[in-house]
């Protein structure tokens, strides 16, 4: 089922009021985020989507003070476990003392857009190789494919400035996204945001999937088709038409669900 994590977010970017007000032991709805951000980062290892310990999936689970869940840094997708991800806050800094460390580099994207955009509950970073490289051609990601096309004047830019490591280069990146759903840092990688992690999975599956397609397509060195721009809009609008957005989203994602638990359930722990 997708779960429903639709949470109102200050766009401010202020530290929190206190680490005294998180509560001690999760309430069920952040065990339930946990599980399926832990879920996340096995897909995205299955898919083939990391890179070694590098990028992130992150999600928030609560809003004042602002709380997020991220990955321990050291740890490789697939040793992602629903307890041992990590509270951190709006600046990357852990909430809980026993807690493992994470990249604080690497929130400082997440960070920002969970704050600046109010639908932005989760974000995931990727690395790939087919994403790395479409996000190093000038052209950026071209209607090539069916898939491609869901994408259609749908993808936001946002120049390379550097590891992400300058806390103001977080409302350079707000502003490059604007309203959009789908980010390719140039010379970096791919971003995604959703309402849900199942939608922010979903977003960043398909997007890959396009990059793919075009690098593959590229390498061939034949002349491509590209449709007519009425045709490419008219698609993405029938992609992204609410009733079939949310099924689509949210049959995906508990296929995949059903897959790990096939695969290996000690992701739920």
């Amino acid at each position: 089922m997708l779960i429903n994590m639709g949470v109102n977010m200050s766009t401010s970017m202020s530290i929190p009021k206190t680490r005294e007000t998180v509560a001690k032991s999760y309430d069920h709805n952040e065990q339930d985020l946990r599980v399926n951000l832990a879920a996340a980062y096995r897909l995205i290892h299955y898919y083939g989507m990391t890179d070694m310990i590098y990028s992130h999936i992150s999600v928030r689970i609560q809003e004042e003070p602002a709380i997020f869940l991220l990955n321990p840094h050291g740890l490789l997708f697939d040793e992602i476990r629903a307890s041992n991800l990590v509270r951190v806050d709006v600046n990357g800094n852990k909430i809980d003392a026993k807690d493992a460390d994470v990249n604080p580099a690497g929130f400082t994207i997440h960070s920002a857009i969970h704050l600046g955009r109010p639908n932005a509950q989760a974000i995931f970073h990727t690395h790939t190789v087919s994403g790395m490289a479409v996000a190093a051609m000038e052209e950026g990601l071209l209607p090539l494919n069916q898939a491609s096309m869901e994408f259609y004047d749908r993808v936001a830019y946002h120049d390379y400035e550097g590891i992400s490591l300058e806390l103001d280069e977080r409302e350079r990146i707000v502003a490059s996204l604007g309203a959009k759903n789908c980010l390719i840092l140039r010379n970096h990688g791919l971003l995604t945001v959703g309402r849900t992690i199942a939608e922010a999975f979903y977003y960043m599956y398909y997007l890959n999937q396009a990059c793919e397609i075009q690098v593959n397509v590229l390498s061939t060195g034949a002349k491509n088709i590209t449709p007519p721009p009425e045709i490419c809009e008219h698609t993405a609008r029938q992609f992204e038409e609410p009733t079939f957005h949310n099924q689509e989203v949210a049959m995906v994602w508990e296929a995949n669900c059903r897959l790990l638990d096939r695969l290996d359930s000690s992701y739920r722990q």
